[in-house]
């Protein structure tokens, strides 16, 4: 069992995280190289990140927070292109194969029958779980927008993913009024307690070109929650079926 988990787990998260690598080179990574033009230009004044081109690459110097504060060492960045390409793309093939595992997990520890259909609805619901959910508070940002303390962002998104993960199978699963109620209530629990922002909005970034990644983003996470799942539906039956024969 545990080796099915991990063959189907890697080999669904390889496929889609290829395929959907294929969909972020076309629509969110040139907002992101654009985003980085504006955040480049703008980054010129006391206390800015210095930065300077050489040849593709763009190399990012420390946060000079004050005047005369001590060395300011090079932030390694990839280069653009192909090195940009296969890192993007190895981290998003990274992210599928995590999110097959959990769907996986979920699946077997609720006791589903894996297939296509089921997985698809395990994917959506991974989507307004870790997707959807957390974005209606903390969008997907481009860099250069200003955001609120890294660690308090973490903790928000991830006691929303909870939040949202748990009253989904409340609501879901049963069938006791009170029950659906509560399941409402965690949702929107920590909608109602607000994510952490900045104390100024400022960005670096147009809204337009800021808000267009937004949308893009959280499209192409569900197409990779979706793609991830309907990989899942399908390799597991198929490799029963293959245990089988033998």
């Amino acid at each position: 069992m545990v080796t099915r988990v991990l063959a189907v787990s890697i080999l669904a998260g390889l496929l889609a995280g290829l395929v959907v690598a294929a969909l972020q080179h076309v629509t969110t990574t040139p907002l992101i190289l654009q985003a980085e033009t504006y955040e480049n230009a703008m980054s010129e004044g006391p206390g800015a990140p210095l930065a300077f081109a050489q040849g593709q690459a763009r190399i990012i110097l420390a946060h000079n927070h004050e005047a005369g504060a001590g060395h300011d060492e090079a932030e390694w960045k990839p280069e653009d292109g192909p090195q940009r390409l296969l890192f993007t793309s190895a981290a998003t093939i990274g992210t599928a194969i995590g999110f097959a595992a959990l769907l996986l997990a979920g699946m077997l520890a609720a006791g589903d029958t894996i297939d296509q259909r089921r997985a698809l609805i395990w994917g959506a619901c991974g989507f307004l779980a870790c997707g959807l959910a957390p974005g209606m508070g903390l969008a997907p940002e481009l860099p250069g927008a200003a955001a609120a303390a890294l660690q308090e962002r973490q903790l928000w998104w991830l006691g929303t993913a909870v939040a949202t993960a748990l009253g989904l199978f409340l609501f879901l699963r049963y069938q006791a009024p009170w029950l659906k109620l509560l399941a409402v209530v965690v949702i929107l629990l920590p909608h109602l307690v607000g994510a952490p922002h900045a104390p100024t909005p400022e960005s670096k970034v147009p809204a337009e070109l800021a808000a267009h990644f937004t949308s893009l983003s959280l499209g192409i996470q569900a197409a990779l929650w979706l793609v991830t799942a309907f990989a899942v539906g399908t390799l597991w039956p198929w490799l029963g079926r293959r245990a089988e024969a033998r």
